[in-house]
C-alpha cells in the first residue's frame, strides 16, 4: 500500500439535519410523516449512513423550513493523507474527476448518473491504479480504514460477474424504493443470488442484498483522509 501526504485547501460537507430537527423540536417520526421518505432510508439519512439525492434533500429542507445550504457545513483546511488501496494498472498521471456535495448537489447523483455535471475540481496523483471518479464519503461503517469526509477514488465496474470477493467497493442499491449508498466490503453471501455487505467498523453488522438491488457499482483503488490542522 502507498502511504504519502501533501497538502490542499479542502472544504467537505456534514449534514446538519439530525441537528436542526432537534432545535425545532420535531421527532423523526415527524419528519417521515412530512416529506413521505420512508422511515429507514430517512434514519440513514440523518445518521449520514447513505447519501442523500437533491431532490430528497430539498424536501427534508422545505418540512424544516430552512434552505438546503442550511443543512450542510463545510470543514476547513486540512492535511491529507492518500493511500493507495490497489496497485494494479498503475498510471504514471491522470487527472481523476472529483464531485462533492456542494458542487453536484449529491455525491450519490455524480455516482449513479452517466453524464455527472461538471466536477467540482480534478485531483492527481502519480502511479495510482487508473481511476474514474473520486467522492466523498460520510458514516462511520469503514472506520478507522475511512472516516466521514474522506476522499475515494473509484473504478466503475460494468459486469457484477467481475465483483472481486473481499475488495471494497461502492455501491449503488435500490431495493423496493428505498435507496442506499454505501462504501463497504463485499462477500460472498450464504444465500443464492445475494451478497454480503461488511465493514470495517465491527459496530455495522454485516447484511445480505440480492444482486439484482445493485443499481452501481465501483471498486474503490485510493481513497485520501483528511486530518485537519487547525
Amino acid at each position: 500500500m502507498q502511504n504519502f501526504t501533501i497538502y490542499h485547501q479542502k472544504e467537505y460537507t456534514l449534514l446538519k439535519i439530525k441537528e436542526i430537527r432537534t432545535k425545532k423540536k420535531l421527532t423523526q417520526d415527524d419528519i417521515v410523516s412530512i416529506t413521505g421518505i420512508k422511515k429507514r432510508s430517512y434514519v440513514d439519512y440523518e445518521n449520514q449512513k447513505a447519501d442523500i439525492t437533491l431532490s430528497k434533500l430539498q424536501i427534508i429542507a422545505n418540512a424544516l423550513n430552512v434552505s438546503v445550504s442550511d443543512l450542510i457545513e463545510e470543514d476547513k483546511e486540512e492535511n491529507v493523507t492518500v493511500h493507495a488501496l490497489r496497485t494494479d494498472s498503475i498510471q504514471m498521471q491522470q487527472r481523476v474527476p472529483y464531485y462533492n456535495l456542494t458542487a453536484t448537489a449529491s455525491v450519490l447523483e455524480a455516482f449513479v448518473s452517466n453524464a455527472p455535471e461538471v466536477p467540482l475540481n480534478h485531483i492527481s496523483i502519480p502511479n495510482l491504479p487508473k481511476c474514474d471518479g473520486a467522492l466523498n464519503i460520510t458514516g462511520d461503517s469503514m472506520y478507522p480504514l475511512l472516516k466521514s469526509g474522506d476522499i475515494v477514488m473509484y473504478r466503475n465496474v460494468h459486469d457484477k460477474s467481475n465483483i472481486i470477493w473481499g475488495e471494497m467497493y461502492l455501491l449503488y442499491i435500490n431495493c423496493d424504493g428505498d435507496e442506499f449508498f454505501f462504501c463497504k466490503y463485499i462477500h460472498k453471501s450464504d444465500k443464492q443470488g445475494y451478497v454480503k455487505l461488511v465493514s470495517q467498523n465491527k459496530h455495522h453488522e454485516p447484511k445480505d442484498f440480492h444482486v439484482d438491488c445493485i443499481k452501481q457499482l465501483a471498486i474503490v483503488k485510493a481513497s485520501i483522509r483528511m486530518n485537519s490542522v487547525v
